[in-house]
């Protein structure tokens, strides 16, 4: 419940239809400054690149 929501379910949705791997999550350009940009750093820290630590 929130009102951005609506930004990281379309991101979650958009991985699921793909079958996208964190890699390629984290490769996608994600606009700034935008709520997504919380999935791409999540996958980035998956295989240790985050931008923000």
């Amino acid at each position: 419940m929130s009102p951005k929501a609506g930004e990281l379910i379309h991101e979650a949705v958009l991985a699921i239809n793909y079958d996208a791997s964190s890699e390629d999550i984290a490769r996608v350009c994600h606009a700034h400054p935008t709520m997504s940009e919380a999935i791409k750093e999540a996958a980035m820290a998956t295989y240790d690149k985050p931008i923000h630590m």
